[in-house]
């Protein structure tokens, strides 16, 4: 973490938002997948990667469902982008639903194909369950799965930080005993759930720093076009919706062209904020709609720079297009 980002982390003050061409640095972008349950979805998916491949991002991540559900579809999408892309993948691997032996031998199975980037996390039990149970020979938390991958194999490894809390935390103060758990046991970094107010980020900056925490903290950024759906899910994440976003999307609900526009250049505005105050790195949600994402970043100043592999490594077409 940068000494001038430490200087800033304690600056919460709302000052004017930094226009385009005030000389800020285009930001480091990565963007989430979600893993594809259909053949519609995996089109859509591959779809959305075309799309935003020639951004170049650092990384991209492939989401884990709930109770473990889509682990199949996650390690086949992730191995598909190592093969056929230029891309770097990044697996999320979970505790949920599988022994340690199953998850050692998924891990193994990541790094002799290649992928050296795992988010490790504990996982969510399958909706409408009674909460969380570890496996009986299974990994109990994300900092065993992250101990446990650090003897497998010198991985690079995100976890996951919750600027607001954790809704199963018993307080803030356990919730960051925790995150630091995790990044002793090995973690490189942490990337946070997503938030709306800069302040938010910011103040858990500050928390982190005075508990000796200082891997790089990477904001989660969340584009909203679809209102309803992250108030609701926000509300189920214990997330703060401020009042003047809800204000935003009023009278929007027959307008998607609008919302995606209001959803643009409030992500815009949000990444400018922490830009201004040292932040430079962000992990962008896509919830495989790429144009939001791409709007997004291409108003940050992000251009194409790269592409799809054209071939494979026996000189076949690639065929993500079909």
């Amino acid at each position: 973490m940068s000494s001038e980002l430490k200087r800033r982390a304690s600056e919460e003050e709302s000052g004017s938002l930094p226009s385009c061409g005030s000389g800020l640095p285009v930001p480091v972008l990565s963007f989430e997948f979600v893993p594809p349950r259909t053949e519609a979805m995996e089109r859509r998916l591959w779809a959305c990667i075309r799309r935003l491949a020639p951004l170049s991002p650092r990384f991209v991540s492939v989401t884990h469902g709930a109770g473990g559900s889509t682990r199949n579809s996650t390690q086949a999408s992730v191995l598909r982008l190592q093969q056929k892309t230029n891309l770097v993948p990044a697996a999320h691997l979970t505790c949920m639903g599988a022994s340690r032996e199953e998850v050692d031998d998924i891990a193994r199975q990541y790094w002799e194909a290649g992928i050296r980037h795992i988010v490790a996390l504990r996982g969510d039990p399958p909706a409408g369950g009674a909460g969380y149970t570890p496996h009986p020979d299974g990994y109990a938390y994300a900092s065993d799965l992250v101990a446990g991958l650090r003897r497998i194999a010198d991985f690079e490894i995100s976890v996951a930080a919750y600027p607001e809390g954790h809704p199963a935390a018993l307080s803030p103060e356990a919730d960051l005993d925790n995150l630091k758990r995790k990044l002793d046991a090995g973690a490189t970094r942490a990337i946070t759930q997503y938030f709306f107010e800069a302040s938010t980020y910011l103040r858990f900056l500050d928390r982190c720093l005075a508990a000796g925490i200082t891997a790089p903290i990477i904001p989660g950024i969340m584009p909203v076009s679809d209102y309803d759906q992250i108030a609701q899910f926000s509300k189920m994440c214990g997330i703060t919706v401020p009042s003047w976003l809800t204000h935003l999307f009023e009278e929007t609900s027959g307008n998607p062209e609008l919302r995606r526009t209001i959803g643009s250049l409030v992500a815009v505005e949000q990444i400018r904020a922490l830009q201004a105050r040292g932040v430079n790195e962000f992990h962008v949600s896509t919830l495989n709609r790429p144009d939001l994402s791409y709007a997004i970043a291409h108003i940050l100043g992000a251009r194409p720079t790269g592409s799809l592999k054209q071939a494979d490594s026996s000189g076949q077409q690639d065929k993500t297009d079909d």
